[in-house]
């Protein structure tokens, strides 16, 4: 299967600083891929670079065009949610309805009134009288009820109360997601997303560190809160971070069988915020 995203050796400068640092990585259709890093790590600069919206060197290629050359027509089968919702202050909810509807030939508006139905968005409120969670709702009303076969996430959620953060990723599951689109989401609430996740991508300083399926995460990381007795005999398996919780060593290993470490203690896969911070340790080195 041809990966809906291509991406080999990105580089992109700002001045002296490199965004991205020779960034390759590939995305299968279906997936929802969580692309996870510090501040400053290159996230946004990804997303852009996918949607077009800056030039990078080296080879690209989204739904098999080339978004540095081709951003218009890649535009009718991919939708971005940016971290910060920006519409026109005096515009209705229902003219922002109207005015997608008439632009993009795969806007559902039904799909759009049932997303708004959820809120306290009223066809006739201004987006001047909303707060900044009200306005985030009807930017992802609208481009939610797009039928893109990519949708790029950057903290689509940033702003929203914990209640419609929930609601929003199971929306997403349940009412947008299938096996003919692809997810690329980034945030900085990991725990909110690593339920839906397929694949994780993690970056650091523009090069990616990390790029496997949940799949692959949990069969070549194991978590260990090791008995006391063994703990000489785990820290000599070389993990890859050590911690104490509540007195007690827990040891992250590394495509070490679970066989060797069945008998050291409590077993288990690693949540994908530990697996970040030790991720991002192991590149700090």
């Amino acid at each position: 299967m041809s990966a809906v995203i291509t991406a080999r050796n990105l580089v992109k400068r700002y001045g002296a600083r490199k965004a991205l640092d020779g960034a390759s990585f590939d995305v299968q259709p279906g997936r929802i891929v969580g692309l996870i890093g510090p501040n400053g790590s290159g996230k946004t600069t990804t997303l852009k670079a996918l949607l077009g919206l800056c030039s990078v060197e080296g080879e690209l290629s989204v739904l098999g065009l080339d978004p540095r050359t081709h951003r218009d027509a890649l535009m009718n089968d991919v939708c971005f949610i940016a971290d910060v919702a920006i519409l026109p202050r005096w515009l209705k909810v229902k003219d922002a309805v109207d005015f997608v509807a008439g632009v993009h030939p795969r806007f559902d508006r039904a799909k759009a009134q049932r997303y708004l139905a959820a809120t306290k968005l009223s066809p006739n409120l201004r987006v001047k009288a909303m707060s900044k969670g009200m306005i985030v709702q009807l930017h992802l009303a609208l481009v939610m009820a797009i039928d893109a076969k990519v949708l790029v996430l950057d903290e689509p959620t940033l702003g929203l109360d914990i209640l419609y953060r929930k609601g929003f990723y199971q929306n997403l599951l349940e009412d947008y997601f299938d096996e003919h689109k692809t997810i690329v989401i980034t945030t900085h609430q990991i725990e909110e997303v690593e339920h839906i996740l397929t694949d994780l991508l993690f970056i650091e300083e523009g090069r990616i560190v990390l790029a496997a399926s949940m799949d692959e995460i949990g069969e070549r990381y194991t978590e260990v809160m090791v008995h006391p007795q063994h703990a000489a005999a785990a820290a000599a398996l070389q993990p890859l971070t050590q911690r104490t919780v509540f007195g007690r060593s827990v040891m992250l290993f590394d495509g070490v069988p679970r066989g060797q470490l069945d008998n050291l203690g409590e077993l288990r896969t690693p949540s994908v915020a530990d697996l970040f911070v030790a991720s991002m340790k192991g590149a700090a080195k």
